[in-house]
């Protein structure tokens, strides 16, 4: 028998992670589904007044709860053809030090050659400890990147594999959206009685 656990405030508290109150997660979920709303359509759809949205996003954005306000394009309609995740082995004997350099040594290359990198973060799974996800106009684009990478002192360059997605396939089971996980959030946020 499975055990749905819905998390509470206090079971993230206790995981040392900071609380946010269930008015604030209302408000993250809301923007992460439009944030083109007004403060007062955000204040209504989440049972609050005008003033308390727009002191709670400043406070969210302060605290680092909101790093950006952005869309979600087509990216096939805007030329890209090819949405790649790249996994990476890194050296085992690499210092966290060692690593944070070679992040930013990453970044630059990134910036000089102009990838199309949509996020690069450290994990694990898969025998790989970095994934990046970057976008292409075509295959040879790709390729260029991967290219780079392998050139990257740090990187094992026989251990290096992507899964390619193809952006103009006319079956897609879902769209890339932040609405499933505003959905989620709002779940767990406790009604607010105004």
């Amino acid at each position: 028998m499975l055990i749905k656990k819905r998390l509470s405030n206090e079971h993230i508290a206790s995981e040392g992670v900071a609380i946010v109150k269930d008015v604030e997660l209302k408000l993250i979920s809301e923007l992460m589904k439009n944030s083109r709303r007004s403060d007062r359509e955000l204040a209504k759809a989440i049972g609050v007044s005008q003033p308390t949205v727009s002191r709670t996003i400043r406070k969210l954005e302060k605290k680092g709860y909101i790093k950006e306000y952005t869309m979600i394009p087509d990216f096939s309609k805007l030329g890209f053809a090819v949405l790649a995740i790249t996994f990476v082995k890194r050296p085992k004997d690499v210092t966290a030090a060692e690593l944070d350099k070679i992040m930013i040594a990453g970044q630059k290359l990134a910036k000089e050659r102009g990838m199309k990198s949509i996020l690069a973060l450290r994990g694990i799974g898969l025998s790989y400890d970095v994934a990046v996800v970057s976008a292409h106009e075509e295959y040879s684009s790709y390729l260029e990147m991967v290219n780079a990478i392998k050139a990257f002192p740090s990187a094992d360059a026989e251990s290096i594999q992507s899964f390619l997605i193809n952006l103009r396939d006319a079956v897609q089971y879902r769209a890339l959206t932040l609405s499933y996980l505003a959905g989620y959030l709002r779940e767990k946020a406790v009604d607010v009685k105004p």
